[in-house]
């Protein structure tokens, strides 16, 4: 028979075939460690993406002419020279849209503009929205 320690599990079997397990803390606390650091990173590069989009746009103001034209003045920035295409919609009384324009910008023109639009409408616009721009690689309005 093997004699313990007062302090606790005999030493001679230790020795013989060693301590029990190994400590499954240290293991567990690296695997969360990981994986909140790995969330960090990817939380931190999608604030970084959808903050600096290459496009953005607003409406400065829209006036109805006739009962079958609206204009509106858009202005857009592009962070590059990309070409952007802005969607405007003009809407009746009753919300329905009763105009709608896409205006393509040449990646070659200025990257900060004013444009003035003009849309045609089947019947009198009460309102003009600016849905917002895109570009091949950004598909979100902005």
């Amino acid at each position: 028979m093997t004699e313990s320690s007062p302090a606790g599990p005999p030493t001679d079997l230790d020795a013989r075939y060693g301590r029990g397990r190994r400590p499954w803390r240290p293991v567990v606390v690296g695997v969360v460690a990981l994986v909140v650091l790995t969330g960090l990173v990817w939380l931190g590069w999608a604030a970084w993406v959808q903050s600096n989009p290459p496009v953005t746009s607003r409406l400065q103001g829209f006036e109805v002419v006739s009962p079958t034209t609206a204009k509106a003045t858009i202005a857009v920035d592009r962070s590059k020279s990309v070409e952007a295409s802005c969607r405007l919609q003009a809407k009746a009384a009753d919300f329905s849209i009763v105009g709608e324009l896409t205006v393509t910008i040449p990646a070659d023109s200025p990257r900060h503009q004013s444009l003035p639009v003009t849309l045609t409408t089947q019947r009198s616009a009460t309102s003009v929205v600016l849905i917002g721009c895109t570009t091949a690689d950004a598909h979100r309005p902005r």
